[in-house]
C-alpha cells in the first residue's frame, strides 16, 4: 500500500508542477501583453497629431500681432522718451534701434519725420501767432492812456473824451513809475474839468493816502503817493 501511495504521489507530483509551471507563463504572457498594449497606447496618445481648429489658428494668429504690435509700440515710445524730436537722427538711431528689424526702422524713421514735422508745424503756428497779436495790440493801456492825455493838452480839436482811458488816469495817477511828472502836471490841468462821482472819488482816495502816509513814514513810495494826494486835495476842494 506504501508503494501504490509513493507511486500516486510520484506521478502526481510532476502534474502539479507542470500545471504550476503553465499557469505562470499564461500569466507571464498577460502581464506582458498588458504591459506591451499600454505602452503601445501611450506612443499612440503621444504621436497623435493635436487637432487645431480653424478658430484656435485664429485666435492664436490675432494674439500674436497684438504681442508683436505691442512690443513695437512700446520701442518707439521708449526711444521717443530717450529721444526727443529735436535730437539729430543720427543720435536718435545710435541707441535703442540695433534690434530693429529694416522694416521696423523704416517704420520708425517715418514715424519721427512726421513728428518732426508736426513740431516745425506747431513752432511756425506759435511765432505767427505771437507776431500777429504784437502786431495787432498796438499800443499799450498805460501808453494809450497817456497819449490820451497829450492829445487832450495840445491837440484839444483831435481830442474825444474816452471813459476807459481816464479812468486808467485815476487810477495810477499817484504812481509817478506808471504817470512821470511831466504828464501828472498836465493830468492836474485836466482834473480841474473833473465832474460828479469821479471827482468824490478821486478825493476820497486822495485823503486815504495822506492817512496811510503818516503810519509809514519811512516808506519812500508811499511818502511820494502822499504829496501827490496833497496837491490833488488843494486843487479839488
Amino acid at each position: 500500500m506504501a508503494k501504490d501511495k509513493s507511486s500516486k504521489l510520484d506521478t502526481v507530483t510532476p502534474k502539479r508542477k507542470k500545471l504550476t509551471s503553465d499557469t505562470t507563463e499564461v500569466h507571464q504572457e498577460e502581464m506582458v501583453d498588458v504591459k506591451a498594449k499600454k505602452k503601445k497606447k501611450k506612443l499612440e496618445i503621444e504621436e497623435a497629431p493635436v487637432q487645431v481648429t480653424p478658430e484656435t489658428i485664429i485666435v492664436k494668429d490675432k494674439k500674436h500681432k497684438r504681442e508683436k504690435k505691442r512690443k513695437k509700440k512700446q520701442t518707439t515710445e521708449e526711444i521717443e522718451i530717450s529721444d526727443p524730436p529735436n535730437v539729430p537722427k543720427e543720435a536718435r538711431m545710435e541707441e535703442g534701434e540695433e534690434d530693429l528689424s529694416p522694416e521696423e526702422r523704416r517704420v520708425l524713421e517715418r514715424k519721427m519725420k512726421k513728428i518732426l514735422k508736426k513740431e516745425e508745424k506747431k513752432r511756425l503756428k506759435v511765432e505767427g501767432v505771437a507776431k500777429e497779436k504784437t502786431e495787432a495790440s498796438g499800443p499799450s493801456a498805460p501808453q494809450q492812456a497817456l497819449d490820451y492825455l497829450t492829445c487832450w493838452a495840445e491837440k484839444r480839436t483831435e481830442w474825444k473824451f474816452q471813459k476807459t482811458r481816464q479812468t486808467w488816469l485815476l487810477q495810477h495817477m499817484f504812481d509817478s513809475e506808471k504817470i512821470p511828472d511831466d504828464k501828472f502836471s498836465l493830468l492836474m490841468q485836466y482834473l480841474e474839468g473833473l465832474r460828479g462821482g469821479a471827482r468824490d472819488t478821486t478825493a476820497q482816495k486822495a485823503l486815504a493816502l495822506i492817512e496811510e502816509s503818516g503810519q509809514m513814514p519811512e516808506d519812500s513810495v508811499v511818502q511820494q503817493r502822499a504829496h501827490r494826494a496833497r496837491e490833488v486835495i488843494q486843487l479839488l476842494t
